[in-house]
């Protein structure tokens, strides 16, 4: 190399061109940039050398100038074609032969250029480029274009991303649900999250922090997200819409219903029958009545919704209601097993309506024991629609013309006696209901242990102890519910104890889960010796299945579910079912702190329940207004059944914090 030689070199992959001052050592040189920076190579950094005359730093500018216009890469497909064609190699200054028909310096450096940064037409090979097979140069074209496409869906997304930033009508293109999907996966999984690329990406290029809380925010401002979003139903598996497939299956059951396989279903639609639920509730699917006897003796009717009738073991809707398990009670509404079309229609003992049932016929001993009972698929017809409120004002004011009601009151009084008798456990806890209404008000109410819902309670726990001793008595495989029995503390201990709701939640802290299985057992909290639950069909998948068993067997036909396939099903049933239950629990407790939150500065009556670490002085409370159960720590000495005044000082619904402080009220003396 000579002193004023004109070399390239690449600093951080860029391109630079700098003039040779002299050596350095035995073989590096000290060259120029044009900014008058000086840079130490090695011959083997040169990446080119224009050698024809003496250049100076200054020189840069101009020959980088000049050769702008002969750096057009499309002009290297003519080369290509000719070059393809013999399949013979080529050098820069040949390039500037065949392209330019001249071979000056300043010439030769251009060809070179266009080559060394070609990646579609010529592979180098040494000092030389060979021309690429015409396959593989359609096949970089079309990679190109591709990553070209990218790029301007890219930028067309980015677009879209700063209008709904800006409230701005945004029409979402396909190509953005990938993105959008990933930054739903991030904010409701964090680093859990799979494919997190297009979520950081995008945070990255909004120059947001790339964590999970920047992801929801974001969502939240583009007004794809509420503020309130749901990630513990995010995060499970639980399924919130009905696919296509099963809406058209839906609605070609609806147009052309099976055949009844129970065609010879017992007329009852003689009898009165009362339907007791919760105003809200729109899936009947109990109904009771009052029949008496030719010997004055009295029978009750359990009338349970019959949704089997409307389905084929295995068919696509009885897959889709195994595979949710259960209709799911949220604070913003609900998740239904069945589309709401089946369950609110067809499959319910809607009122004025001739339905189908499976009825429960029991006569009750005078302590309140099962003295006789029968079972049959049945046809009914819902007298009155009645709410808990309803039936508890006219059982309060004895309304004679519907003294079965009445009647049925006693039996069902008589009944929780008799249970109790057998070792019955009852646990009276305060239970809140938390609804969010159309508006986004949060509404937080007690259910009050009235005469009326402990009637249907009873009803429906006499109901499934018929159902589990047929299905006992015939040796039917069907998931019988069981619950060992619990250690409970010594009476005395417990005496000890305020009655009400701290005396219950120790013994409630006692009680062991309840168990599925295909052989009958105890149940001890309901002092029954076998036990299925077997009245909600339309909302829970294991009292269908129980459906199905008992229906075929009273019309003699073979079991749809044999007992391995039972075993099966009750062991996903559990698996979902604890899922469910934890989604329902994470979301009112959510909603529960919300509630707090936005009446932060009400003062409420807590209830000291038990310690939960009592060397961090961290106990459980009740707030008896709402029936809403929350830990706090506590800065005083203080025992179970203590009560005391409490405003929320800090809550965070989203992070699951809230904190108390005690409100002393002075004295007047």
């Amino acid at each position: 190399m000579e002193k004023g030689t004109l070399v390239e070199f690449r600093l951080n992959s860029d391109r630079r061109l700098a003039v040779a001052e002299r050596p350095e050592g035995k073989k590096h040189w000290i060259v120029t940039d044009d900014r008058g920076q000086a840079h130490t190579l090695h011959p083997r950094q040169v990446t080119y050398e224009i050698a024809d005359e003496t250049y100076k730093s200054a020189d840069i500018p101009k020959f980088l100038q000049e050769i702008q216009p002969y750096l057009d890469p499309s002009s290297l497909e003519v080369a290509w074609e000719i070059l393809s064609e013999t399949g013979e190699s080529t050098a820069p200054i040949e390039m500037a032969m065949l392209l330019f028909s001249e071979k000056t310096a300043l010439l030769c450096y251009a060809a070179y250029c266009l080559l060394s940064d070609d990646k579609i037409y010529f592979k180098q090979k040494g000092d030389r480029y060979e021309p690429r097979p015409a396959n593989q140069v359609a096949e970089l074209k079309h990679q190109i274009e591709m990553e070209a496409q990218r790029q301007r869906d890219w930028e067309s997304y980015l677009e879209r991303l700063q209008q709904a930033l800006k409230g701005e009508a945004v029409e979402w293109q396909p190509s953005d649900r990938v993105r959008l999907d990933a930054i739903e996966r991030f904010a409701t999984l964090g680093d859990e999250a799979t494919h997190r690329t297009p979520a950081l990406e995008t945070l990255g290029a909004l120059k947001r922090q790339e964590t999970p809380q920047s992801a929801f925010q974001l969502l939240i401002d583009l007004g794809l997200w509420s503020p309130h979003e749901n990630l513990s139903l995010r995060r499970s598996q639980i399924p919130t819409h009905f696919s296509t497939k099963v809406l058209e299956v839906l609605h070609h059951r609806l147009e052309f219903p099976p055949a009844d396989s129970n065609a010879d279903r017992l007329d009852l639609t003689h009898l009165k029958v009362y339907t007791i639920d919760d105003e809200s509730t729109r899936e009947i699917d109990d109904g009771l009545s009052l029949e008496i006897l030719p010997d004055g003796q009295q029978r009750l009717w359990i009338h349970i919704a019959d949704p089997t009738r409307w389905l084929i073991p295995g068919d696509d809707l009885d897959l889709e209601a195994r595979r949710r398990t259960t209709t799911i009670y949220l604070p913003t509404g609900m998740i239904p097993m069945f589309p709401s079309e089946l369950a609110t229609g067809p499959m319910s003992l809607n009122q004025g309506e001739v339905c189908c049932a499976l009825s429960f016929g029991v006569v009750l001993d005078e302590s309140g024991g099962v003295q006789d009972f029968s079972i049959h698929t049945s046809l009914i017809k819902a007298t009155y629609r009645l709410t808990y409120d309803d039936v508890d004002e006219m059982l309060q004011w004895g309304v004679q013309a519907e003294s079965e009601l009445e009647t049925i009151a006693r039996w069902a009084k008589r009944r929780e006696q008799w249970r109790q008798s057998q070792g019955a456990i009852s646990i009276h806890m305060p239970e809140s209901s938390i609804k969010v209404n159309g508006d986004g008000e949060v509404v937080v109410y007690v259910l009050e242990d009235s005469v009326s819902r402990q009637l249907v309670a009873e009803m429906m726990i006499l109901a499934g102890e018929v159902a589990a001793r047929y299905g006992q008595k015939h040796g039917l495989p069907v998931p019988f519910r069981a619950q060992p029995q619990p250690e409970l503390p010594p009476e005395g201990e417990l005496l000890q104890l305020p009655a009400g709701p701290v005396r219950s939640c120790a013994i409630r802290r006692c009680m062991p889960r309840s168990e599925l299985s295909i052989t009958p057992a105890r149940h001890a909290s309901l002092g029954l010796d076998t036990y299925t639950q077997v009245t909600s069909p339309i909302r829970r998948y294991s009292d269908l299945l129980t459906h199905f068993q008992i229906k075929a067997h009273l019309r003699g036909a073979t079991l749809p579910f044999s007992p391995d396939e039972v075993k099966d099903l009750m062991l996903t049933i559990a698996s979902t079912v604890q899922e469910a239950s934890l989604v329902e629990r994470q979301t009112n407790r959510y909603w529960g702190l919300e509630f707090l939150r936005r009446n932060s500065s009400e003062v409420w009556q807590a209830l000291m329940l038990r310690w939960l670490r009592e060397h961090e002085n961290l106990g459980l409370i009740l707030l008896e207004d709402l029936g809403l159960e929350l830990p706090i720590r506590f800065s005083r000495s203080i025992e179970p059944g203590d009560r005391l005044d409490l405003k929320v000082s800090h809550v965070d619904p989203r992070q699951d914090i809230i904190q108390f402080q005690e409100v002393v009220t002075q004295a007047v003396g």
